[in-house]
């Protein structure tokens, strides 16, 4: 079976594990205090030009977000985000059992747009009775999107400079960034999206590493108590240089985009194939998201050899899936699956030939019946 459902399904990449094998008996304080947490912090600094800027290193995506939302916000507030945003619908009410509303805008590409900030904003504050309802508080979006699709450094901009306008810390969940960054269509920097947003994280989970992110906070007013809030979540972790030195290992020479991109540019490869024969997609997804529409028969003869998501029904008899390729995903995988999604298709239009060729010689055997019976008259 060859699995496309995630980009987590590999474990790490093997500097990293040699990296862990290396320091193994080392013997270092705990809960990030160690020297490779500070050497990771520093090559983080350095890539998102601000020497300034404090890095902390959590576990998992919905610990990070879950713990970085609720550093933030008031008990009487809710964050802003897109109604497909990844903290609305992937992650268990997390963010409403801290006590916080998600605050969802309608969107079909996964984004929100900066007017829809704005009125999100205006409405609250011109109801009559405003403490009766949630005060929006923050602003969440992830780069790239659920839907794989990414802000330009324009909607960025946008974003931050209305967020800042209504007095709303602009947050950015990195789970996937590696993949925007390393897309054909990205126009920014790491260091252009870190001066455009208040926080955000380095999403490592699903980009080489065993398991880590790595927020990073640029606004002075949201750093204090941060590891208070870490720990009171169950964040803080005991043997912290584990993500450090994950987060060393990628960074220290331009690994984590390398990596980055070659899941794009096998994420691409099944795109541009497919599309030369004809496949539709869901969404204009230039990173390592990829949602075909398909033949629900189609489907079900592919996952006898392959794993996927299942996205949503297009019509009475096709269906989006979605392909997730990831840091690890191997070429020659990648071939198997266009080659039979394309063999499949073209059986479909063999069957119906061979139909249409069964039909035509019934056709003729009848005739030739006919005339055969007029001649013996």
């Amino acid at each position: 079976m060859i699995r496309f459902e995630c980009d987590y399904n590999e474990g790490a990449h093997e500097r990293i594990l040699q990296r862990l094998i290396e320091t193994n008996m080392e013997q270092t304080s705990g809960y990030g205090t160690d020297a490779h947490c500070e050497r990771a912090r520093l090559l983080i600094r350095q890539a998102c030009g601000n020497d300034d800027a404090d890095v902390h290193f959590l576990v998992g995506g919905t610990q990070t977000n879950t713990t970085v939302i609720a550093s933030i916000l008031r008990p009487h507030q809710g964050v802003i985000a897109a109604v497909s945003g990844h903290i609305a619908v992937h992650e268990t009410g997390a963010i409403e059992a801290t006590g916080h509303k998600v605050l969802t805008a309608p969107s079909l590409d996964g984004k929100i747009t900066a007017a829809q900030v704005q009125a999100i904003y205006d409405a609250h504050k011109q109801e009559s009775s405003p403490e009766h309802s949630v005060q929006p508080g923050m602003v969440y979006i992830s780069q790239p999107t659920e839907y794989g699709t990414m802000y330009s450094k324009a909607e960025l901009e946008e974003l931050y400079a209305v967020s800042r306008a209504c007095g709303l810390p602009f947050f950015i969940d990195g789970a996937r960034l590696g993949y925007a960054l390393a897309s054909r269509d990205c126009d920014m920097t790491l260091a252009d999206l870190a001066s455009l947003c208040d926080v955000f994280y380095i999403g490592g989970t699903k980009i080489g590493a065993l398991m880590g992110e790595a927020v990073v906070i640029l606004n002075d007013a949201l750093k204090r108590d941060f590891r208070y809030i870490m720990k009171q979540k169950g964040g803080l972790l005991a043997k912290g240089r584990l993500l450090g030195i994950q987060f060393e290992t990628l960074f220290e020479d331009g690994l984590y985009l390398d990596i980055s991109r070659h899941a794009v540019d096998m994420a691409l490869r099944i795109h541009d194939t497919l599309v030369l024969h004809g496949v539709e997609f869901l969404y204009a997804s230039p990173t390592n998201q990829q949602f075909p529409i398909l033949s629900d028969s189609l489907l079900e003869q592919l996952r006898e050899h392959y794993t996927f998501t299942f996205w949503e029904k297009v019509d009475h008899s096709h269906s989006a899936v979605r392909f997730c390729t990831s840091w690890a995903t191997l070429p020659e995988n990648v071939d198997a699956l266009t080659r039979d999604i394309l063999n499949l298709l073209q059986g479909k239009r063999v069957q119906v030939e061979d139909q249409v060729q069964v039909e035509d010689q019934t056709e003729h055997a009848e005739s030739v019946v006919e005339l055969q019976t007029a001649a013996m008259v």
